[in-house]
């Protein structure tokens, strides 16, 4: 009991000590991709709380409609899951495909594929940095730099909607 009572003495304490707004990072309620932009929001109760340039797949313009077509979805998703042990620097899965998707693909007797992520760069490249965005270059991905991962990753949850914008 004496050592909790410590403990919340001591962080007590801390918080007050801290200037104000240094205090842990706002976590991300939702994420928005403005593909004709190339970026991503993070967004915390309506409001933008980091925005990244980002690279997508090597044939952006549509949306997704079938494995393999260099597509970056368009639709809502969450992210549903997390690979610290990825072939690229860190990624987060995006629920791709949802229902409509689904259903386009049955219309075209095309299989949808799913490995769609947010991501950083492939192991070994992350020297590359910036210059990723230079052109498209992802399977249907939506890819930051190693840096901007390892805070996406700080800030966002499973579970946290994603919506992706043509």
């Amino acid at each position: 009991m004496k050592n909790a009572v410590q403990r919340a003495a001591s962080f007590a304490l801390i918080a007050l000590l801290l200037p104000a707004g240094l205090s842990a990072e706002p976590h991300a309620d939702r994420i928005i991709v403005h593909k004709k932009s190339r970026t991503m929001e993070l967004m915390r109760s309506g409001k933008v709380i980091k925005t990244y340039k980002v690279a997508l797949g090597g044939e952006p313009v549509g949306t997704k409609t079938r494995q393999g077509d260099h597509r970056t979805p368009e639709g809502s998703y969450v992210i549903d899951s997390r690979n610290k042990h990825s072939q690229f620097h860190r990624s987060l899965h995006v629920s791709y495909p949802n229902a409509e998707d689904k259903e386009r693909a049955r219309k075209l007797g095309a299989s949808t594929g799913g490995d769609i992520f947010i991501h950083g760069l492939p192991n070994g490249y992350g020297f590359v940095g910036a210059a990723h965005r230079a052109r498209d270059w992802t399977d249907g991905c939506i890819a930051v730099t190693d840096q901007e991962i390892e805070e996406i990753w700080r800030l966002v949850d499973n579970g946290t909607p994603v919506e992706i914008r043509p």
